[in-house]
């Protein structure tokens, strides 16, 4: 009997559990009084539980009414939300947007804009990565993603579209007790290349037998920017970082930027875009999550953060 059990029924349960009284709840639902009566009276009878206790003048949810009565919102409120994805849905929004991110983009601008698509598109559930190097394209190319955040690299992909969302500074920093932190001048090339260079390792198969960026024929390989990070700090290596991670390391003398031959005294510019795949556009999720970007990073985000 349990299966007959209809929304109807849990409908007008909720209604005269909250109104306080089955005539009160039948001009909530503009019916008759003798209609809720005999709604809730139905559902009693299939789950074989009184509901209610009606001894007094208004009837009074009993303790295992209570307990149902939670159950009974579950319901309603799973199948409002059903309801809801699906029109929204047919409007052409996605079901979830996923996302693949730099690990080089910020992740305070990340969080913002998630924070932001959680209140713009609250029945859409948002899926994010982190990824560096060529693995921050793979699920693109793949279809796990439908967007990508990710770092120019020196590989076409012909499948794929690009739409500029600003650009980030990558600095050369050693430790301020590093050797190279103390030249004096501008560092040429073979300098560096005495001393270990610590490269993010691309953990994907899309730049195998290139190198980006690399100058040392010592390199270190690490998995992870956070361990470069702290590698870099604490004196194993130099190497590349964005600006935006090590500005406070700068500022209080544990990392010193070098001034390295054919490196602009500035940083690198390192262009950041939005990437899909150009047989399939982004829809109003997704669209929405491009231009958030774009308009933070305009607005005091990426193009901010300039060495001086």
């Amino acid at each position: 009997m349990l299966d007959g059990v209809s929304l109807d029924q849990l409908r007008t349960f909720i209604a005269a559990a909250d109104e306080g009284s089955f005539s009160a709840a039948a001009r909530k639902l503009n019916r008759v009084q003798s209609a809720v009566s005999g709604w809730v009276g139905g559902l009693e009878e299939q789950i074989g539980v009184v509901l209610f206790d009606r001894s007094g003048r208004f009837p009074k949810l009993t303790a295992e009414g209570v307990l149902l009565l939670a159950d009974a919102r579950n319901v309603i409120s799973g199948v409002d939300t059903l309801k809801a994805r699906a029109k929204l849905m047919t409007s052409g929004l996605e079901a979830e947007l996923s996302v693949v991110v730099d690990v080089f983009f910020p992740t305070d601008i990340v969080s913002a804009a998630a924070k932001a698509f959680a209140s713009q598109f609250p029945l859409t559930p948002l899926r994010l990565f982190v990824e560096g190097l060529g693995a921050g394209y793979e699920p693109v190319l793949d279809e796990r993603c439908s967007l990508g955040i990710l770092a120019a690299l020196p590989v076409a992909f012909p499948s794929l579209v690009s739409e500029r969302i600003g650009e980030l500074v990558l600095v050369t920093v050693a430790a301020a007790s590093h050797p190279l932190a103390n030249v004096g001048h501008r560092i040429p090339k073979r300098t560096l290349a005495r001393h270990v260079q610590l490269v993010l390792t691309d953990r994907s198969s899309l730049m195998e037998g290139q190198d980006y960026g690399v100058m040392s024929p010592s390199t270190w390989r690490l998995a992870d920017l956070s361990t470069k990070h702290a590698f870099l700090k604490d004196g194993v290596g130099w190497g590349s970082m964005p600006l935006h991670m090590v500005e406070s390391d700068i500022a209080a003398g544990r990392l010193v930027v070098l001034d390295v031959e054919g490196m602009p005294p500035s940083g690198f510019m390192l262009t950041i875009s939005a990437v899909h795949q150009a047989s399939t556009s982004p829809g109003p999720a997704g669209r929405w999550f491009i231009d958030h970007l774009k308009a933070s990073t305009a607005s005091g985000g990426l193009l901010e953060h300039e060495l001086t």
